[in-house]
């Protein structure tokens, strides 16, 4: 560990700073922040080639064995396949040798096609989509600028991902809608053959609150989920949220934005070469994710010592006192950060999310007790 803190592991690099959709909730357009509109809509090459500098730089200084390159937007793929493979190349040729570039592009889908697909697989480039769930009335607030649903376009992008390359098929990022029924979203996302299902709270704070937020219906959602993909049977696909709140449960390590203690290791570069902290603290207010940083005059080291990034990286010291004396602290680990925005009093709350969180997190810890005991007994009278 640096004496300044934990490096920086995951690089979230925004290739293009627009959208080919106009998605209704989406926190980065219609949100308080408006810094996009400022900035180039793709990052120029010399933007480029700057970054690829300083993320070898920080795995030099650090010696890192592995970094995940995540190239991001608005939509990454409108700045064309054959750059986001360039780039890669950049950064991979220029890391320390031994070190591992791990590259991701996070896509709608809607942009996918089979040249492009060949183009990203040749180069190792992994690929993760965005979608509502696994039908048409799930994306039904996923619309183009002109109003047009997205669903047409990205189902075959993503069936195509599915079926020629799997081998690139990174997984599904979902924002949890507490409305549909929650089994019926989870088994659709199953169809289209994600590795992975990554599940996300949609970004609200206590200035602005989620949606929909009364009572526990996040969490009941969730614990919905959770027994249909416990009971399964068999993995029939990783589920982040699940097997990090499992793993935490048991004492072990687990490396995740929305639950545990561990520190906070990923960055982000706007299209123009300014360093921020992760997208996610838009949704909080104008500037919140601002460092006063760029590329061109400045290490990622100086990120490290931002007060917004050591509080991320400073366990239980940085969070309420309410969080400090929960039970379930190592596991909930006060939420995720944004989530815990107060006007006026900064982000040093408990989550909005917090009786989800805790509603999720025991239902986990009783369905794995339950499970433990039939186990240990059968330990016990001596069956095989």
């Amino acid at each position: 560990m640096s004496a300044t803190g934990h490096p920086f592991r995951q690089f979230i690099v925004k290739v293009h700073g627009r959208c080919n959709l106009a998605c209704t909730y989406c926190y980065l357009y219609e949100g308080p922040d408006r810094t996009w509109r400022t900035r180039p809509a793709a990052a120029p090459p010399e933007v480029l080639d700057r970054t690829a500098d300083r993320i070898a730089e920080h795995a030099r200084a650090h010696a890192l064995s592995t970094v995940s390159l995540v190239l991001h937007g608005g939509e990454p793929l409108l700045a064309g396949a054959g750059t986001l493979a360039r780039f890669t190349d950049a950064v991979r040729a220029r890391v320390p040798a031994g070190c591992t570039v791990r590259a991701t592009v996070q896509t709608n889908a809607t942009l996918l096609t089979e040249d492009r697909l060949t183009v990203l697989a040749r180069h190792g480039i992994q690929v993760g989509i965005s979608l509502d769930g696994g039908r048409a009335e799930h994306n039904a607030r996923r619309v183009d600028h002109a109003g047009r649903p997205s669903w047409p376009a990205a189902v075959r992008g993503a069936r195509l991902l599915a079926e020629r390359f799997p081998q690139s098929y990174a997984g599904i990022l979902t924002v949890v809608d507490p409305r549909p029924d929650p089994v019926e979203t989870y088994d659709s996302l199953l169809e289209l053959g994600p590795p992975a299902i990554d599940l996300l709270l949609p970004h609200g704070n206590w200035a602005a609150p989620p949606p929909h937020a009364r009572g526990t219906r996040y969490g009941d959602w969730l614990c919905a989920v959770f027994d249909r993909w416990w009971s399964a049977g068999r993995r029939e696909t990783r589920v982040r949220l699940f097997e990090e709140c499992l793993a935490l449960l048991l004492g072990l390590p687990a490396a995740t934005e929305s639950l545990g203690l561990t520190p906070f290791d990923a960055l982000v570069v706007e299209t123009d070469g300014s360093v921020e902290q992760v997208d996610s603290l838009k949704s909080a207010y104008e500037g919140a994710a601002r460092t006063g940083l760029d590329v061109f005059r400045h290490p990622f080291d100086e990120a490290l010592r931002h007060p917004g990034v050591a509080a991320r990286q400073a366990g239980p010291a940085a969070l309420a006192a309410a969080c400090r004396a929960c039970p379930v602290l190592t596991v909930c680990g006060g939420g995720h950060y944004a989530h815990r925005y107060r006007a006026g009093h900064g982000f040093r709350n408990p989550s909005v999310y917090c009786a989800d969180l805790e509603r999720f997190i025991r239902h986990v810890a009783g369905r794995l007790a339950a499970d433990a005991k039939p186990a240990a007994a059968a330990r016990e009278g001596g069956t095989p």
